[in-house]
């Protein structure tokens, strides 16, 4: 077979490092990176032999059991077509799991986009998708937060032309590259770019990446805020457990005015805790952040952990009420489900 060479990206907003990251190298300025690991970034070790041994002995307890599933028919879900939102409006709509339909200066842009109805060594969706394929408007692009199947499914991928924009972790541009993908801007930590007038930072997460057997932590892993004209700002954090690097975020993008946050797939927490926040600790990483609101995500989805399948919200909404935050700062919205900034 021919070796087919990577198309070079058609040109976009400068790629412009944020200031230097702590304790971190400063990022390549070509927007293509060539390390081999990103295993120095992890926040903490990947399971040894021991949490292996474990996993194998508790392997049923990983999953809801017939007890937990009992309140599926109960998952909040309204799938419609996506509302109306003029060029002004800051407006998102929760697709399922991580993918959200983001309305922003004008461009609709695709987080984590996952429409498939069952990916690779993940049960089946229980919740239909939010929002149908065929309403969605031309999308301007899209933004990965990291290359695990739920996160990253290439049959949805197929579906876009492939010279829709893609924004992506450092290591992830070759994957989309030699999908015939031409307009791919690979970033590092706290690097950015302009795409339509609006801004895509590339931020920090507590997570890993891999997605084939002898990959671990080849390619990066994180989550975006994106800023529009008028300097509003949504933080999507991709997949996550909580730490240190949400009070940074906030420094760095202070001002933030909404953060789409993961509050599912938590237990056990022995196995979970150092990739996956749970309802409480989602709620701690937005005040962290200095988000003025929450919309919940990664839950209602697909059962990847052992938690009843409806505590998610329960806690979420506890552990908000617990603050004493305004209740209306808390979007916690039906698959399928709407909102918009206010103008």
């Amino acid at each position: 077979m021919t070796e087919q060479r990577d198309p070079a990206p058609a040109p976009a907003g400068p790629l412009v490092p944020a200031p230097a990251a702590t304790a971190l190298p400063d990022p390549p300025a070509s927007g293509r990176h060539r390390r081999r690991s990103y295993r120095d970034r992890l926040t903490a070790p990947l399971p040894g032999v021991r949490a292996l041994a474990r996993l194998a002995r508790e392997a049923g307890a990983l999953r809801p059991g017939t007890e937990a599933r009992r309140d599926v028919p109960l998952l909040p879900c309204e799938p419609a077509p996506l509302p109306p939102a003029g060029p002004g409006v800051l407006a998102v709509t929760w697709a399922g799991h991580a993918s959200w339909v983001l309305r922003v200066g004008g461009l609709t842009v695709l987080t984590d986009p996952v429409w498939s109805h069952r990916i690779l060594g993940t049960p089946p969706r229980v919740t239909p998708v939010g929002v149908p394929w065929a309403s969605l408007p031309p999308v301007d692009a899209v933004v990965i937060s990291h290359n695990h199947y739920d996160h990253l499914d290439a049959p949805t991928l197929r579906r876009l032309p492939r010279t829709t924009p893609v924004l992506v972790p450092a290591g992830l541009g070759r994957w989309f590259r030699r999908r015939r993908f031409t307009r791919v801007h690979e970033l590092d930590w706290w690097q950015g770019r302009e795409v339509g007038g609006v801004r895509f930072d590339f931020v920090p997460a507590h997570h890993w990446s891999r997605r084939g057997l002898f990959d671990t932590c080849r390619t990066l892993w994180g989550g975006w805020v994106l800023t529009d004209q008028q300097g509003r700002k949504v933080h999507f954090a991709g997949d996550t457990g909580y730490g240190h690097w949400f009070t940074e975020i906030g420094r760095r993008h202070p001002g933030i005015d909404l953060t789409l946050m993961p509050i599912g797939a938590y237990a056990p927490r022995w196995w979970l805790r150092d990739v996956h926040c749970d309802p409480e600790e989602a709620v701690a990483a937005c005040a962290d952040l200095g988000a003025r609101r929450m919309a919940p995500m990664h839950w209602a989805t697909f059962l990847l952990s052992a938690e009843p399948v409806l505590e998610p919200l329960a806690r979420v909404r506890a552990a908000w009420a617990r603050t004493g935050r305004p209740r209306e700062d808390l979007w916690d919205l039906p698959v399928g489900g709407s909102r918009a900034l206010p103008l």
